[in-house]
């Protein structure tokens, strides 16, 4: 048996089949049963990627550009929260909303939602230096549709025991929602 003679068979197998494959993937139209399964961008899903972690690896600035643009469309404020996956107090707002649709559904009704990592990883220092200092995490910075610096806001203040006042964060939530929509 002849090693050469056999690879030689196979590879001229694989060629007609990676072919095939490639046109398949790249070339083919698109069937309808692939377009069913197919969502468009919608602003939840804006939303969703936003404030969905801290990923360190994100360009706030490029979010800020498709907050903006929401906010305009949808006539809403922008509420950045600044922190980290290492940070508790982040994981429990994000709890604090989850357990509060009442609460979580102002929020998104005048805001769109975005998260800014502060890490080691990435500081995000260039965009930051925009805002005022930061003293403690999580933290956060209303703006409005504009991008325009309306509140900086120390979470520490809305810290109810261990987790935060559900009346202190309704009152930040209203007193900048946007007035249209109040």
């Amino acid at each position: 048996m002849n090693p050469s003679n056999n690879w030689t068979k196979s590879s001229s197998m694989r060629i007609p089949l990676f072919t095939g494959l490639f046109y398949a993937y790249f070339c083919a139209p698109v069937s309808l049963e692939h377009k069913a399964f197919v969502q468009p961008i919608t602003a939840s899903t804006l939303n969703n990627a936003l404030s969905n972690g801290y990923n360190p690896r994100r360009d706030p600035d490029k979010d800020l550009a498709a907050a903006t643009e929401e906010a305009k469309r949808s006539n809403r404020n922008i509420f950045v929260v600044v922190g980290g996956e290492w940070c508790s107090w982040c994981h429990t707002m994000d709890r604090f909303f989850h357990e509060h649709s009442d609460l979580t559904a102002l929020r998104d009704k005048n805001y769109v939602v975005m998260k800014v990592s502060m890490s080691q990883e990435n500081p995000n220092r260039t965009f930051l230096s925009r805002f005022p200092r930061i003293q403690g995490y999580p933290h956060i910075f209303i703006l409005d549709a504009n991008g325009k610096l309306i509140q900086s806001q120390s979470t520490g203040e809305l810290e109810d025991g261990r987790s935060y006042s559900l009346r202190r964060f309704k009152t930040l939530l209203e007193r900048f929602a946007p007035k249209s929509n109040a």
